[in-house]
């Protein structure tokens, strides 16, 4: 195969096409990159010796100390069959592998749209445009049959019946991880929950990055953090992800049966600082194709954010003004092409 088709070009897999390439201090420098130590990965299934006090349970302790010094975990003995990933992962790959002709429809570069399939880019000196070396189809959670039906029809039934299982076991499993970071933070087991209330905004994300012939001049996803509150992501056994720590990036190794937990930003903020929100990139590979899904969990635009009230005091000050989450989508979209910094807008004075 001489190139990859994208649903809005054909790019060759030999050599990289110029939009594809990044100004010099923009890119990867994989050679720095240390594999050596990594993000926590966390048993949720180990208890503590005194069940009878949350707060003490060592994945509680684990978890808060990898949401202050990380912003990321990997959690393992989840609950989540590994069945319904594999589902999830094949339906997604099968997705990904239709000819171009068949999901073009779908590609748009308006990210008011609910259902998409679109391109990252990075604005660059010149006001030049680089594309990210990879394609996303997004969507809500649910009604699922809002989505499926703009699907080709030899992937709708797949990927309906995989989602549909999928979406249902990761929501239990965010509002557990939830749970577990709310106790963390000194609060009701439910706190974080109720802030969000009845009807959060609940998005997915798949992203497929096939084979690239230069992996140093380009990337997969763009430096970035997540709007959100949590994320969960699920990896092909192919690594690419890349988080930010002490000033270095460090890898993420794919892991079988394993999920990546995301802090995003507004936890953050709820926080107060504490937790953290970090830095994360996909970096692209030359031996083979890499899917991953990402669930993101958050606010719905009505719903006001803040540092909650629990978590300030006179030596810990608010250290950011509360907002309703539609005012934060609209400084994010505001953002675009630019390694965001959203959340710092939000900042109050010292």
């Amino acid at each position: 195969m001489n190139s990859f088709e994208l649903a809005d070009e054909s790019v060759p897999l030999f050599s990289l096409s110029p939009k594809f390439i990044l100004p010099e201090e923009k890119r990867p420098q994989l050679s720095e990159v240390t594999s050596l130590d990594s993000i926590p990965i966390i048993d949720l299934s180990e208890r503590s010796c005194n069940d009878d006090n949350p707060s003490s349970s060592l994945v509680v302790q684990k978890i808060s100390r990898a949401c202050e010094e990380y912003g990321f975990f990997q959690i393992v003995n989840h609950g989540v069959p590994e069945q319904v990933c594999n589902k999830m992962v094949t339906a997604i790959t099968d997705l990904f592998n239709l000819p171009p002709e068949k999901i073009k429809q779908l590609y748009t570069t308006d990210h008011t749209k609910n259902t998409k399939l679109y391109n990252y880019y990075l604005h660059v000196e010149g006001g030049e445009k680089v594309k990210m070396w990879s394609e996303c189809f997004s969507h809500p959670w649910y009604p699922i049959e809002d989505v499926i039906h703009l699907l080709p029809q030899e992937i709708r039934t797949q990927y309906g019946e995989a989602f549909s299982e999928y979406a249902r076991e990761i929501g239990s499993l965010v509002r557990r991880v939830l749970g577990l970071v709310s106790i963390g933070l000194g609060l009701e087991e439910d706190c974080l929950v109720k802030i969000l209330g009845d009807e959060p905004r609940l998005r997915a994300q798949a992203n497929f990055y096939p084979p690239c012939p230069d992996p140093e001049l380009t990337l997969g996803l763009p430096v970035h953090t997540d709007l959100n509150v949590l994320t969960v992501i699920l990896q092909s056994q192919v690594s690419g992800l890349q988080v930010i720590k002490d000033g270095k990036w460090i890898a993420v190794p794919a892991i079988p049966n394993a999920f990546v937990i995301n802090l995003g930003d507004q936890i953050q903020v709820m926080s107060n600082g504490r937790f953290k929100s970090v830095h994360h990139r996909a970096v692209t590979n030359k031996l083979g194709p890499r899917v991953s899904m990402a669930m993101f969990y958050g606010p719905n635009s009505d719903t006001v954010i803040g540092p909650i009230e629990e978590l300030t005091d006179e030596e810990h000050p608010p250290r950011y003004r509360s907002y309703r989450f539609s005012e934060f989508l609209e400084e994010f979209y505001n953002q675009e092409g630019s390694r965001r910094m959203v959340k710092e807008a939000f900042e109050l004075p010292n």
